[in-house]
């Protein structure tokens, strides 16, 4: 019986990656093997066929050849023809999952340092204007007694014997090849015989750093500033992990920030709501006036643009939001009490010129209630 073109078997076009002749024949392999399918000859010979097409296709010279002659360029390479039966499945799929497992190539025992967090607190003016403060924040920093090796000075530390420093034993479990941490150096490669006294053989010691945070103008809540090479020191010499400052936002005592707008509420006499006039209103950058007109109800909002933030990735500065409160005197004299009284009999005589959204909600209730 003829053999079937190799690429076919595997679902692939003849200029496909090594990659992609992986990831294919990891999936033909899973869905195939004979300890899946047991008593399916059809699976069986499935599984053969992709086994061989994968291990011709991932040799260079072979798949030059391949590629050149087909079948015969492949037999005239190998001898016989490749095997196609399982003796060594195990080694091709430690390739496959290499990556995942080891797949027997030495790996490495040097570790990035973990990144660090940190909960800065931020007065609204300082985010508005931007500011510098300094920070103190605990890390783990390399031991400076043993540089990191985590060995007493004047001494070294070892290869591990039970790993042959590779970090990784090798463990068979059914066809697969699966590596773990190495159980006497924990995954280090190295054995310490005599630790550093000022780290106890961790190559890291705990302290604490001062460190300076430009804060820029804009800056809101959740926000993060990223120092490069801040965070904690890495292992075995590996590089330093990153810092990253969470911005929050005090509250404040006259403002609401609301993106790149602020909002804020303004008391306001009844006099002057009524009668209106020019009024104060604060800003982050001082005073502003405005004028009210006479009749400003309660809640009214004034819009002062450009009063607001102007945020890290705006082109301009947000809106002042004023909230007029029109608030009721207090701590009346008999007096002031009397002028009242007096005002609210004239305005009873002409209730719905006065106050008309009083005379409006009275008149829906009556009609409420006539139903």
């Amino acid at each position: 019986m003829a053999k079937k073109d190799y690429y076919e078997v595997l679902g692939l076009n003849r200029d496909a990656s090594a990659e992609d002749i992986k990831k294919a024949y990891r999936k033909l392999a899973m869905k195939h093997h004979p300890d899946r399918n047991p008593d399916n000859p059809k699976s069986e010979e499935r599984f053969k066929e992709a086994k061989e097409a994968y291990e011709v296709l991932t040799d260079a010279s072979k798949r030059a050849a391949y590629d050149q002659y087909g079948h015969a360029g492949v037999d005239a390479a190998a001898g016989a023809g490749a095997g196609a039966g399982f003796g060594n499945f195990s080694d091709a799929f430690g390739d496959i999952f290499g990556d995942i497992f080891g797949g027997g190539r030495q790996r490495s025992n040097v570790y990035r340092g973990a990144d660090l967090r940190y909960n800065l607190e931020v007065s609204l003016e300082d985010a508005a204007r931007g500011t510098e403060t300094r920070i103190r924040i605990p890390a783990m920093e390399e031991c400076q007694t043993c540089h990191g090796s985590g060995a007493k000075p004047g001494t070294s530390p070892t290869t591990c014997a039970t790993c042959g420093g590779h970090g990784q034993v090798r463990m068979q479990q059914g066809f697969f090849s699966i590596q773990q941490a190495c159980p006497k150096c924990h995954g280090s490669g190295k054995v310490v015989a005599s630790p550093c006294a000022a780290c106890n053989g961790a190559g890291r010691i705990k302290q604490h750093k001062t460190l300076s945070v430009k804060i820029p103008a804009g800056v809101d809540e959740g926000d993060r500033i990223r120092l490069s090479g801040e965070g904690e020191a890495g292992v075995n010499g590996g590089p330093s992990g990153d810092l990253y400052v969470v911005i929050h936002i005090k509250a404040h005592a006259v403002f609401q920030r609301d993106h790149n707008d602020l909002h804020c509420e303004m008391p306001i006499s009844f006099t002057a709501a009524a009668l209106g006039g020019e009024i104060e209103i604060p800003t982050l950058d001082g005073y502003a006036k405005i004028k009210i007109p006479a009749e400003t109800q309660s809640g009214k909002v004034f819009r002062l643009r450009g009063k607001g933030i102007k945020g890290v990735r705006s082109s301009s500065h947000g809106d002042l939001m004023c909230h007029m409160v029109v608030e009721t005197p207090v701590n009346l004299t008999a007096r002031q009490k009397e002028l009242l009284a007096e005002l609210e009999t004239i305005n009873q005589t002409s209730v719905g010129r006065h106050n008309p959204r009083a005379k409006s909600w009275m008149d829906k209730v009556k009609e409420f209630f006539a139903e």
